[in-house]
């Protein structure tokens, strides 16, 4: 049996931090809820190290556990408290294993959350080759369980594709076979990750781990720009987690250090709390809030003219557009793909060149149209994707300014991939992209990106280091256009939400939620997403048509109660009670756009879907309550059949302040603090304000 003991021990807040040692010098890290401490036991298992590492050369994890994790090297086993202190308000750990290998973890206070990031420092006197290293690790869970904890541990992950984002995902321990084994002697490991430049194509970097026999939930994110992993391992009582880069047996990554070199991985937040899994995520979100752009200081009310134009958008078009919203509360226009397309080959393919199609779409300059976008009283937004460039564009042909792996230009027949490292790639980037941004006067911009590098790429040690630099360098210029272009609204796209994930979203004001336009589950995929990235920062459109009902065009405004408004389709072609509808929508947005903006969120499903079944075929409904001090937003959807039941919710309100509703499609009701809403046919949508107090 481990001798384990609390060497110290933090409280900010509602987060209790411990730092478990035993008596070789070993030390992890236990996050608890503030005054649940008293229960814990960490005397019986054996403690996660507080980060992991492997320096190629040593030897491998056992166990059976070599080609499944890194994690448990000997790289990992030989290091050892130095010391720990405090900068501040952060607390720093160092290990050392003695001969010149350190580590530096620091663990920073955010809200009801902590940031945790290591670095690794090669001290000895040769190089060093780093196959892995985490940026973060809890271990001993559950502390406040003991024995083995059979089916009262639950592992949460978020699985994503195109057009179906956050869809979640809960299992015992024993389901992902994470079940101790009779005699404790093999590792058991689930892993999740993606390799490449959507880091959300799969899973999202998140990973929590649910007490069921107390009520808490530990999560944890990485901030990952690209290829990433995490893992809950187990071998004896106590579970852990881990996460970071991807590694080499995962992503091809290795990294050389020289002697007094070091290295960072990326940040990885850490929570623990009392409740349920919207209570978790919030606090991650927390923590991530503080380090976001603040450029909005409210939500805007959007209009980008794709599934109006589908990639033709010209002076005469945005024209007739600017008529149809004119007057009509909207504050930004969008033009999106196309304005650079080519009459032999479209735009899909010539992207990368960025040449404004002067001859036939914007004969007056791009410059003219922009003008009639601002003079109209809204701001005027652009589309680029400047990671890449297309089959048919001159830029395709200049092979010293692509991407290479194994030697060879890395094609994937719709895209090539810029190489964001050489001062010549950026130089272009300058002229053609920050260029014109300025030159024309616009005040947003949609950064798409619509293909995947893959494991990684030439130019570095390994092809996942190659990738990794490459993405950094990605991210360094988005800096660079901000700053360049003083104001600049910027908008994260990867097709839709394939690069969700704090690294890029610390860096963007907001981000294409889905690529689910015109889907009637787009709130499914609204509301998840409400654990996974801040509201205020998720922009979900309503794609609108003339022949639409008014019903279907109530669901599709309401649908953005759930982020930041952003109105597309044949809006030119809509009548005057369709128009009322959209208008109405407008105003109780704009009345309830600051609770979006600041509030919290709790999501309710039911009916006869269990949770995130069946996207393609909604059943039951959906309600998500969010509330910001006195005041409360719910927004309630039903699907197909079997919803036609009283939906009851709890909310902190004493009176109903106003409804988005159709006439007739919803009754609406309060009564001590339960809100009551009866929505009898299929697909309908509703919103209620509520308020308590004076």
């Amino acid at each position: 049996m481990s001798e384990n003991t609390v060497y110290s021990e933090y409280r900010r807040g509602e987060l209790t931090v411990y730092y478990i040692t035993d008596k070789s010098g070993r030390i992890g890290l236990s996050i608890l809820p503030a005054g649940t401490g008293d229960g814990a036991s960490y005397a019986d298992r054996e403690i996660a190290p507080l980060a992991e590492l492997y320096v190629r050369g040593d030897r491998l994890p056992s166990g059976y556990a070599n080609g499944a994790t890194m994690c448990g090297s000997e790289s990992t086993g030989r290091m050892r408290l130095a010391r720990q202190y405090m900068r501040g308000d952060d607390i720093v750990t160092e290990l050392s294993d003695g001969c010149g290998r350190q580590i530096r973890h620091t663990l920073i206070f955010r809200d009801r959350a902590v940031e945790v990031r290591t670095e690794f420092i090669n001290g000895t006197s040769s190089p060093l080759t780093l196959e892995m290293i985490s940026s973060g690790s809890i271990g001993m869970l559950s502390p406040l369980t003991a024995g083995e904890q059979s089916r009262a541990l639950k592992i949460v992950t978020f699985r994503s594709h195109w057009s179906s984002e956050g869809r979640m995902s809960v299992e015992t321990a024993e389901a992902l076979d994470l079940e101790v084994s009779w005699q404790r002697s093999g590792v058991r490991v689930h892993r999740i990750g993606e390799a490449g430049s959507m880091p959300v194509r799969g899973y999202f970097p998140f990973l929590g781990v649910i007490d069921s026999e107390h009520g808490i939930i530990w999560a944890s994110s990485v901030s990952a720009a690209s290829s990433w992993q995490m893992e809950a391992r187990r071998r004896d009582t106590g579970l852990a987690v881990t996460g970071g880069l991807a590694d080499y047996d995962f992503g091809h990554w290795a990294k050389t250090l020289l002697p007094g070199e070091s290295f960072a991985a990326p940040p990885m937040y850490m929570t623990a709390v009392t409740g349920g899994i919207d209570e978790a995520c919030d606090a991650l979100l927390d923590a991530e809030r503080i380090k976001k752009p603040h450029n909005l200081t409210e939500l805007p009310v959007m209009y980008n003219e794709f599934c109006t134009t589908w990639g033709n958008p010209s002076h005469e078009n945005i024209k007739s557009i600017i008529g149809a919203l004119s007057g009509r509360g909207f504050e930004y226009l969008v033009m999106d793909c196309g304005w650079f397309r080519n009459k032999e080959h479209g735009w899909w393919e010539t992207v990368g060149d960025w040449d404004v199609d002067t001859e036939t779409l914007f004969p007056e300059g791009l410059e003219r149209t922009v003008r009639m976008i601002r003079d109209s009283g809204m701001v005027p937004g652009i589309w680029f994707e400047p990671e890449v460039c297309g089959e048919h564009s001159k830029m395709r042909e200049r092979e010293d300014m692509l991407l290479h792996r194994n030697g060879h230009v890395i094609d994937t027949g719709s895209r090539r991939f810029l190489d964001m490292r050489p001062p010549a790639v950026r130089d272009y980037l300058r002229r053609k992209v920050i260029g014109l941004l300025n030159s024309c006067g616009f005040g947003y911009v949609k950064i798409d990106y619509n293909d995947c590098i893959g494991v990684g790429c030439d130019g570095a040690e390994t092809l996942g280091e190659g990738l990794r630099q490459n993405m950094e360098a990605s991210l360094d210029f988005y800096r660079e256009l901000r700053m360049s272009c003083p104001g600049i609204i910027m908008e994260n796209c990867s097709s839709g939400g394939h690069r969700l994930t704090p690294a890029f979203m610390e860096e963007f004001d907001m981000a294409s939620f889905s690529d689910a336009h015109e889907c009637v589950y787009i709130p499914i995929i609204a509301a998840n997403l409400h654990r996974l990235i801040l509201p205020e920062q998720s922009q979900i459109w309503a794609v609108l048509h003339g022949s639409d009902s008014l019903r279907r065009i109530q669901y599709s405004m309401v649908n953005t109660f759930l982020g930041v408004m952003c109105v597309s389709g044949d809006i030119y072609t809509l009548g005057e009670d369709a128009w009322r509808v959209v208008l109405d929508c407008i105003a109780f947005y704009k009345r309830v756009r600051h609770i979006i903006r600041d509030g919290a969120s709790r999501i309710y499903r039911g009916g006869v879907s269990p949770e995130n079944d069946a996207y393609r075929g909604p059943e039951g409904w959906q309600a998500v309550v969010r509330t910001c001090g006195g005041e409360t937003l719910a927004v309630i959807h039903a699907f197909g059949r079997e919803h036609g039941g009283e939906i009851r919710l709890p909310v902190c309100a004493d009176r109903i302040e106003s409804v988005s509703a159709l006439d007739g499609e919803a009754e609406i009701s309060l009564h001590d603090g339960t809100l009551s809403v009866l929505m009898p046919e299929d697909f309908t949508a509703a919103a209620v304000y509520l308020k308590s107090g004076s």
